[in-house]
């Protein structure tokens, strides 16, 4: 199809929640993509960090095309080989004790949030649970993840939403230990904030709150939904901290491109939470999903994935520190690994250097607070890099 055919069939009968830019993608091979008109672009934004080995990586086709020849769906009824396999990867590697997948990120704290609750009436018999949450936080847009995702643009049409749920600062320990009483069951927070505006959580901050929970018996959830599967140089953000979470929520990467989520549980809270019929879902794990997730974790093993991250992303912070220190519009440059965000004045608007970026062949996208939000594939190179950060000092 010709693009204004494309955009016309879609306008017409999607529903417009997304403004879409002006182009349709048609293909993509490494970490770039081919729109319908044949031209070429540099993706800096990997389907919104999903594309961690960029597009076609040798393997991982390969993965799925001989699951779909076995079987793509069973239920959750019987057993099969994908879901034995995908769950000692991940159990492997977060070092936690059960998991069970979902097929989305907000569906993973959706799961989260239910064994929290489950855990807290398992030891008390009430319902008068509240969760503390952060500020300028995104969890997901189901009611009970926009219930903790501390932003009122995304909040206020929908109310009221789930009750029991507290806000604290989030890198300040006293706003949260302000906000925990006796009905706390949970504290949720993202190691590393995304939609945001790229904001790591301090070493101090991170560890209070995991001593807090630990004094408290307080389920802490970690949401590593975007900056999880290797994106920060550790398979899991969190490993840069010297803590771990009583629930890990992860997506995205995990199945890098094929829709799959999990939540993550240690033993004390698996143990005291979710049983036989309180929870499910028809499509979440199915043997799809799973091989995807799967090859992934052989994947980045076999191309020691983590090693050309931490080295890269050194490269592309010092890049952006100069790019940063070139331009006055560039107030910040934060991040951790390859999750980084430039924060530009008011006067530079974020929507307007993305899309002269994308006349210019490279994809990149916003984060909150007027954030050029920086999370291409793993497997960038340091030339790819200076095309990306060329680019953007033109559009600067």
């Amino acid at each position: 199809m010709k693009y204004t055919e494309i955009v016309n069939d879609v306008e017409k009968n999607v529903l417009h929640t997304y403004n879409r830019f002006p182009i349709a993608i048609e293909r993509g091979q490494g970490v770039r993509v081919w729109d319908t008109d044949g031209r070429e672009y540099l993706d800096f934004m990997a389907g919104i960090a999903v594309f961690a080995l960029g597009y076609h990586y040798p393997g991982y086709d390969e993965a799925l095309k001989a699951q779909i020849d076995k079987v793509i769906h069973t239920s959750n009824l019987y057993y099969h080989e994908p879901l034995a396999r995908a769950a000692g990867d991940v159990i492997a590697s977060t070092g936690l004790d059960k998991v069970f997948f979902t097929n989305s990120g907000a569906e993973a704290v959706e799961g989260a949030l239910k064994a929290a609750r489950k855990y807290a009436w398992l030891k008390d018999g009430k319902n008068d649970h509240e969760i503390i949450a952060m500020a300028g936080s995104f969890h997901g847009r189901s009611i009970g993840a926009l219930s903790v995702t501390g932003n009122d643009h995304y909040q206020e049409p929908f109310r009221p939403l789930m009750g029991g749920v507290k806000f604290a600062e989030f890198n300040n320990l006293d706003s949260v230990e302000n906000l925990v009483n006796e009905t706390t069951c949970a504290i949720i927070l993202e190691t590393v904030q995304g939609e945001g505006g790229i904001h790591p959580a301090d070493p101090a901050f991170i560890q209070g709150v995991r001593r807090l929970c630990d004094e408290k018996d307080i389920v802490l959830i970690l949401d590593e939904i975007q900056c999880g599967m290797g994106r920060t140089g550790k398979m899991w953000a969190y490993e840069h901290y010297g803590v771990r979470p009583d629930i890990l929520c992860c997506a995205k990467a995990l199945g890098c491109g094929v829709p799959v989520g999990a939540f993550v549980l240690n033993e004390k809270t698996a143990k005291s939470s979710l049983v036989a019929g309180d929870h499910g879902t028809t499509y979440g794990g199915n043997p799809f999903a799973l091989a995807a997730v799967d090859a992934v974790f052989k994947l980045y093993d076999e191309a020691d994935i983590l090693t050309h991250v931490k080295e890269i992303s050194v490269y592309l912070a010092e890049q952006l520190d100069q790019l940063a220190a070139r331009h006055e519009s560039v107030k910040a440059h934060r991040g951790l690994g390859l999750m980084r965000g430039l924060e530009l004045a008011p006067e530079c608007p974020v929507g307007q250097v993305a899309s002269k970026a994308l006349g210019k062949g490279l994809l990149i996208i916003s984060a909150g607070g007027n954030v050029l939000r920086f999370v291409p594939p793993l497997i960038i190179t340091e030339k790819e890099v200076d095309e990306a950060v060329a680019i953007l000092d033109e559009c600067l």
